[in-house]
Protein backbone atom coordinates (compact mmCIF):
# COMPACT_ATOMS: atom_id res chain seq x y z
CA UNK A 1 0.00 0.00 0.00
CA UNK A 2 1.50 3.58 -1.01
CA UNK A 3 -0.02 6.51 0.53
CA UNK A 4 0.24 10.13 -1.51
CA UNK A 5 -0.41 13.33 0.16
CA UNK A 6 -1.48 15.92 -2.49
CA UNK A 7 -1.10 19.86 -0.74
CA UNK A 8 -1.60 22.83 -2.98
CA UNK A 9 0.90 25.89 -1.89
CA UNK A 10 -0.30 27.94 1.08
CA UNK A 11 -1.69 31.58 0.04
CA UNK A 12 0.85 33.87 -1.66
CA UNK A 13 1.21 37.45 -1.78
CA UNK A 14 0.48 39.89 -5.13
CA UNK A 15 1.57 42.64 -3.51
CA UNK A 16 4.24 43.63 -5.11
CA UNK A 17 3.23 43.13 -8.92
CA UNK A 18 6.77 43.68 -9.99
CA UNK A 19 7.53 39.81 -9.14
CA UNK A 20 6.79 37.05 -11.39
CA UNK A 21 4.44 34.56 -10.86
CA UNK A 22 7.12 32.48 -9.83
CA UNK A 23 8.87 34.45 -7.47
CA UNK A 24 5.33 35.62 -5.62
CA UNK A 25 6.34 34.68 -2.12
CA UNK A 26 3.28 33.54 0.69
CA UNK A 27 1.44 36.13 2.39
CA UNK A 28 1.02 36.60 6.32
CA UNK A 29 -2.53 34.03 6.20
CA UNK A 30 -0.14 31.73 3.46
CA UNK A 31 2.56 31.23 6.75
CA UNK A 32 0.06 31.34 9.03
CA UNK A 33 -1.96 28.26 7.30
CA UNK A 34 1.10 26.38 6.37
CA UNK A 35 2.51 26.09 9.69
CA UNK A 36 -1.28 25.26 11.15
CA UNK A 37 -1.53 22.07 8.46
CA UNK A 38 1.70 21.04 9.41
CA UNK A 39 0.81 20.80 12.90
CA UNK A 40 -2.22 18.62 11.93
CA UNK A 41 -0.60 16.05 9.74
CA UNK A 42 2.14 15.75 12.70
CA UNK A 43 -0.98 15.00 14.71
CA UNK A 44 -2.44 12.32 12.22
CA UNK A 45 1.20 11.28 12.08
CA UNK A 46 1.95 11.75 8.37
CA UNK A 47 5.51 11.73 7.49
CA UNK A 48 6.22 10.98 4.18
CA UNK A 49 9.22 9.59 2.87
CA UNK A 50 9.92 12.16 -0.11
CA UNK A 51 8.45 15.43 -0.47
CA UNK A 52 8.66 16.36 -4.26
CA UNK A 53 7.81 20.08 -4.79
CA UNK A 54 7.65 22.80 -7.51
CA UNK A 55 10.10 25.28 -7.24
CA UNK A 56 7.92 28.69 -7.58
CA UNK A 57 8.48 30.19 -4.26
CA UNK A 58 5.27 29.93 -2.91
CA UNK A 59 5.18 26.62 -3.12
CA UNK A 60 8.96 25.43 -2.20
CA UNK A 61 8.16 28.03 0.93
CA UNK A 62 5.17 25.55 1.84
CA UNK A 63 7.31 22.25 1.31
CA UNK A 64 10.09 23.15 3.84
CA UNK A 65 7.49 24.43 6.13
CA UNK A 66 5.70 21.05 5.99
CA UNK A 67 8.98 19.26 6.05
CA UNK A 68 10.57 21.11 8.82
CA UNK A 69 7.11 20.40 10.99
CA UNK A 70 7.31 16.37 9.89
CA UNK A 71 11.04 15.84 10.52
CA UNK A 72 11.14 15.44 6.47
CA UNK A 73 14.56 15.77 5.21
CA UNK A 74 14.41 14.43 1.39
CA UNK A 75 13.02 17.66 -0.82
CA UNK A 76 13.50 17.59 -4.22
CA UNK A 77 12.62 20.45 -6.39
CA UNK A 78 10.92 20.28 -9.37
CA UNK A 79 10.71 22.22 -12.18
CA UNK A 80 8.25 19.45 -13.81
CA UNK A 81 5.71 20.93 -11.08
CA UNK A 82 5.21 24.29 -11.99
CA UNK A 83 2.84 24.83 -14.78
CA UNK A 84 2.40 20.85 -14.58
CA UNK A 85 -0.99 19.09 -15.33
CA UNK A 86 -2.78 16.20 -14.47
CA UNK A 87 -1.08 13.84 -16.73
CA UNK A 88 2.64 15.05 -15.95
CA UNK A 89 1.78 14.79 -12.58
CA UNK A 90 0.78 11.25 -13.05
CA UNK A 91 4.46 10.46 -14.78
CA UNK A 92 6.10 11.84 -11.95
CA UNK A 93 4.18 9.69 -9.65
CA UNK A 94 4.75 6.75 -11.41
CA UNK A 95 8.17 7.61 -11.61
CA UNK A 96 8.53 6.90 -7.82
CA UNK A 97 10.92 4.37 -6.67
CA UNK A 98 8.39 1.46 -5.34
CA UNK A 99 10.84 1.06 -2.52
CA UNK A 100 8.79 4.65 -1.03
CA UNK A 101 5.99 3.78 0.30
CA UNK A 102 5.15 7.53 1.12
CA UNK A 103 5.33 10.42 -0.73
CA UNK A 104 3.56 14.22 -0.76
CA UNK A 105 3.78 16.29 -4.17
CA UNK A 106 3.43 20.37 -3.31
CA UNK A 107 1.98 22.21 -6.22
CA UNK A 108 -0.26 24.02 -7.84
CA UNK A 109 -3.66 24.40 -9.05
CA UNK A 110 -5.48 23.54 -11.37
CA UNK A 111 -3.34 20.54 -12.37
CA UNK A 112 -3.48 19.26 -8.77
CA UNK A 113 -7.33 19.08 -8.40
CA UNK A 114 -7.32 17.63 -12.18
CA UNK A 115 -5.09 14.94 -10.42
CA UNK A 116 -7.26 14.23 -7.80
CA UNK A 117 -10.72 14.15 -9.75
CA UNK A 118 -8.39 11.70 -12.78
CA UNK A 119 -6.90 8.91 -10.12
CA UNK A 120 -10.09 8.96 -7.18
CA UNK A 121 -13.29 8.72 -6.88
CA UNK A 122 -12.97 11.68 -4.70
CA UNK A 123 -15.19 14.60 -6.67
CA UNK A 124 -13.15 17.82 -6.08
CA UNK A 125 -14.54 21.24 -7.16
CA UNK A 126 -11.05 23.07 -6.22
CA UNK A 127 -8.05 21.94 -4.26
CA UNK A 128 -8.17 25.16 -1.58
CA UNK A 129 -4.53 26.94 -0.54
CA UNK A 130 -2.76 24.87 1.73
CA UNK A 131 -5.47 22.06 1.18
CA UNK A 132 -4.11 18.17 1.09
CA UNK A 133 -5.86 15.43 -0.15
CA UNK A 134 -3.98 11.77 1.01
CA UNK A 135 -4.53 9.10 -0.97
CA UNK A 136 -3.95 5.66 -0.88
CA UNK A 137 -2.97 3.23 -3.80
CA UNK A 138 -1.24 -0.44 -4.43
CA UNK A 139 1.50 0.88 -6.50
CA UNK A 140 3.17 4.04 -7.85
CA UNK A 141 3.80 2.36 -11.57
CA UNK A 142 0.30 0.97 -12.02
CA UNK A 143 -1.37 4.43 -11.30
CA UNK A 144 -4.43 4.40 -12.76
CA UNK A 145 -7.70 6.38 -13.18
CA UNK A 146 -10.30 5.95 -10.23
CA UNK A 147 -7.86 3.71 -8.57
CA UNK A 148 -6.78 5.51 -5.37
CA UNK A 149 -8.94 5.43 -2.35
CA UNK A 150 -9.11 8.51 -0.21
CA UNK A 151 -8.03 8.91 3.44
CA UNK A 152 -8.78 12.39 3.73
CA UNK A 153 -8.95 16.20 2.59
CA UNK A 154 -8.20 18.92 5.04
CA UNK A 155 -7.29 22.49 4.97
CA UNK A 156 -6.40 25.45 7.11
CA UNK A 157 -10.31 27.05 7.47
CA UNK A 158 -11.22 23.31 9.18
CA UNK A 159 -8.55 24.27 12.10
CA UNK A 160 -9.20 28.02 12.61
Amino acid sequence: MRELFLVRHAKSSWDDPSLSDFDRPLNDRGLNDAKLIAKELKNRLVKPQIILSSPANRAKSTAIIVAQTLGVENIEFKESIYESSDFNLMMIIKELDESIKSAMIVGHNPALTMLVNKISSFSLDNLKTCGVVALTLDSWQDLSPYQAGLNFYIYPKMFR
